[in-house]
């Protein structure tokens, strides 16, 4: 079972797997001692158990049931009680507001044919699961909080930031890494009123 940051992850086939986006959100995490947090698209839990360790409660959400299995088991394995997994397509099963709000976005274009794809493929133009996201995040983040999402740079950087300026919240890049033929980009927003 491999190991990250110090947590015992067990993986699946139809889970996606943490790579370099989940690490570079992993390293830049937002979370402060006794937040409250969001993790959309959670997979196989790492970034809500690595959360947990400062949260006070993290929420992992994914539309993927065979990620929320796994989660809750790798919450087990590791002991981690302060969080809790369940199944939704984004905010769909989600109440309440949140200090920090991490996505990890799905970006390629085309339509998911098995369970994995769902952590991959991100609508028609691969930007439609994250457009949905940006619409819908601000009613869920407390003032003063953050939302931290992870993407390539093939989905559109500026797009993105676009996007979230119109619903209000103004987000700047905070950290990028290069791999193979894209930039995965870190983008931290908070509200344009909270300065």
């Amino acid at each position: 079972m491999p190991v990250y940051y110090g947590l015992n992850i067990k993986l699946h086939p139809q889970v996606y797997e943490p790579a370099e986006d989940t690490l570079l959100l992993a390293e830049n995490l937002a979370v402060r001692e006794g937040d409250t947090a969001l993790d959309v698209g959670t997979g196989t839990g790492l970034i809500a158990l690595l959360m947990a360790r400062k949260a006070r409660f993290v929420l992992g959400v994914d539309t993927n049931p065979l990620a929320i299995e796994l989660a809750k088991e790798n919450a087990r394995i590791n002991g981690i009680k302060n969080v809790e997994f369940r199944l939704s397509d984004l905010f769909e099963r989600v109440k309440g507001k949140f200090d920090v709000i991490t996505f990890n976005a799905p970006y390629l274009p085309g339509e998911p044919e098995e369970l994995i794809d769902l952590a991959l493929v991100g609508g028609e133009g691969g930007r439609e699961v994250l457009d949905r996201f940006i619409r819908e995040v601000s009613e869920y983040l407390k003032p003063g909080g953050v939302v931290q999402i992870v993407q390539s740079s093939i989905t559109g950087v500026e797009e993105t930031l676009r996007r979230l300026e119109e619903v209000g919240l103004r987000g700047k890049i905070t950290a990028k890494r290069h791999v193979f033929f894209e930039d995965i980009v870190l983008i931290n927003a908070t509200r344009n009123d909270c300065v």
